[in-house]
């Protein structure tokens, strides 16, 4: 399991007709605040505040094409013009099982990412490229 440590952030919220909302600064727009939503806003401040992945090469729930479905992945960033790392954001009551994996993996066939990375904000998992074989990451990669 990958240890992180997220980074306060003044994050910006707001009710609407009883609903809340909270600002994306990459997409530069409000969403419904929805349990995934906060652990992806709170993953991405990790990645850009912690990590310091430029914020311009990280793309946020862009829908792909997998045979015959529509799909949305959740965050993808990206390298020399290629996915470099694809991450699966579940809510913090989902457990990072089987199925969860699987759903990474099924996005992997059409986005072919060197890592992947899911988290439910409790929990976070991955698994990297090497050697065309998938090996355990004990930590999220370095942009450098």
């Amino acid at each position: 399991m990958i240890k992180i440590s997220y980074p306060s952030y003044p994050f910006k919220i707001e009710t609407r007709e009883y609903k809340e909302y909270i600002f994306d600064p990459l997409r530069k727009k409000w969403v419904r605040l929805t349990p995934e939503e906060w652990v992806r806003q709170n993953f991405l401040q990790y990645l850009l505040q912690v990590m310091h992945y430029p914020a311009s090469l990280i793309a946020i729930e862009k829908e792909i094409q997998i045979g015959d479905l529509k799909k949305r992945f959740d965050i993808l960033v990206y390298k020399n013009d290629h996915p470099w790392l694809l991450i699966e954001c579940k809510e913090m009551n989902v457990p990072i099982n089987e199925s969860v994996m699987q759903q990474l993996l099924r996005y992997q066939i059409t986005v072919q990412a060197d890592y992947l990375i899911v988290t439910n904000g409790n929990e976070t998992r991955g698994i990297g490229k090497e050697n065309n074989k998938f090996t355990t990451l004990n930590t999220i990669p370095s942009y450098e």
